[in-house]
């Protein structure tokens, strides 16, 4: 999350000629600052550190003398906040063939590189040092500590002597060709070596050096999302009017008028049946919506309420009507904020129910809706907004994770399928909307 790192000072130094870092990340936020992986800043003059440019390309980065005295500037840009890509930094200034003293890997694949500074030989880097601020999602003190990673991070392996590939850590599966971890690769750790985040958010070292990591800011929240399982999130990229996210993207934050869509989910469902819960947490007016639609940048781009169309369906707060093309199709309770808002897709039977504080609503009669194969986009996305452009509800998203933003749900419900943990319990049958959830 943002403003969030981790942080180690080793009683000795490593290796500063040789190591390999290896993580699984998923980004949140894109093009917005610098965004630090990992790093140590001495000074303007001496850093060592692997980022995300503001135009997000990836930068593996050695200053020294305050010249770039080793630099990797990819082409590639990595604007994809819906899934999660592995990364591999390996620095090996003792090489004798200066293009292989850097190496970048993302998703088993070298990047182009553009900007190619070769790193003097036997050069020390700034990492791995017997220094404090060895740093995890920030690089401390460069540009004033704002350039925090904002997104997930997973099984990182820290290596200090030894220069490994990609294909040490992850593989190509057979099946789909997918670039996937391995989940205990065969690698060593030197002395200052570490593999954290391996399961959860536990900053314990489970090699054999026990080189554990301290939170030094920030809040580290335990999510359900990892490399094997990937959850829906807000998109951030479906919609553009002055809307923002926090937490991951599961939450709302309005920076203008949201105007009608503030938020719809990065998965589409076109088959199975998916449940996700809502918690309205501030509004102006309780002109809230909650629903599914197929194609929520075209509704926000007609500036069209949601249920307002077709391929649309939407539960308000004001007044509990429940709305699709137009039309109200049934009436349920009002909700305002706190309440928390569940919505189960069935798009086997194609029809809808919502509920409220995990009470069924319309006596439990599901609502019919258009079978996904007829909409424009051949999906249904879990979608909330507001039916007034002046006006602003703001909506905290638990796809599975098992939180609304940074707050944890209180008592767990319930559900049968093993994936995604909600506040209430899951209707039989329905299952998270994630990658394991589309394939179950």
């Amino acid at each position: 999350m943002a403003a969030t790192y981790l942080t180690k000072t080793f009683a000795s130094g490593g290796s500063i000629t040789k190591w390999t870092y290896s993580v699984w990340l998923k980004r949140s936020k894109i093009s917005y600052n610098t965004a630090n992986i990992f790093g140590r800043y001495q000074s303007a003059d001496y850093f060592t550190g692997l980022y995300f440019s503001s135009d997000d390309g990836l930068q593996f980065l050695q200053k020294y003398g305050g010249s770039n005295d080793g630099r990797l500037m990819t082409s590639d840009k990595y604007r994809d906040t819906s899934g999660w890509m592995h990364i591999v930094a390996v620095w090996d200034s003792a090489n004798s063939t200066a293009d292989d003293r850097m190496k970048l890997y993302v998703n088993g694949v070298s990047p182009t590189i553009i900007n190619r500074v070769n790193a003097t030989q036997n050069r020390g880097s700034t990492w791995n040092t017997s220094n404090p601020d060895n740093d995890i999602g920030r690089a401390n003190g460069m540009d004033g500590d704002t350039n925090y990673f904002d997104g997930l991070m997973s099984h990182i392996h820290f290596c200090d002597g030894y220069a490994y590939s990609a294909s040490d850590f992850g593989e190509t599966d057979a099946t789909t060709g997918e670039w996937k971890l391995k989940t205990s690769p065969s690698v060593s750790y030197g002395t200052t070596g570490f593999n954290i985040l391996k399961n959860g958010n536990s900053v314990t070292d489970t090699s054999p050096n026990s080189n554990n990591f301290t939170v030094g800011g920030g809040t580290l929240t335990k999510t359900e999302d990892c490399p094997d399982n990937v959850f829906a999130t807000f998109n951030p990229l479906s919609v553009s009017r002055g809307q923002s996210y926090e937490s991951g993207n599961t939450d709302t934050e309005v920076v203008a008028n949201a105007a009608q869509i503030a938020g719809s989910s990065t998965l589409g469902m076109s088959s199975g049946k998916f449940y996700a819960e809502f918690q309205l947490y501030s509004f102006n007016t309780n002109r809230s919506k909650i629903g599914i639609c197929d194609n929520p940048s075209e509704l926000d781009r007609g500036n069209t309420v949601l249920g307002e169309s077709t391929y649309s369906i939407s539960y308000g707060g004001e007044n509990g009507n429940i709305i699709a093309n137009s039309s109200t199709v049934a009436t349920a309770s009002s909700y305002t904020t706190n309440d928390i808002i569940g919505v189960a897709v069935n798009l086997d039977d194609n029809n809808i129910l919502f509920y409220k504080n995990g009470v069924v609503q319309n006596s439990g009669t599901p609502i019919s809706i258009n079978a996904a194969s007829s909409t424009t986009t051949g999906s249904y996305f879990f979608t909330v907004g507001d039916s007034s452009a002046s006006y602003k509800s703001q909506f905290k998203a638990n796809f599975g994770n098992g939180y609304f933003g940074t707050g944890a749900v209180s008592s767990a419900g319930a559900n049968a399928s093993g994936n995604g943990i909600f506040e209430y319990d899951c209707p039989a049958g329905f299952t998270a909307l994630s990658t394991k959830g589309l394939n179950l």
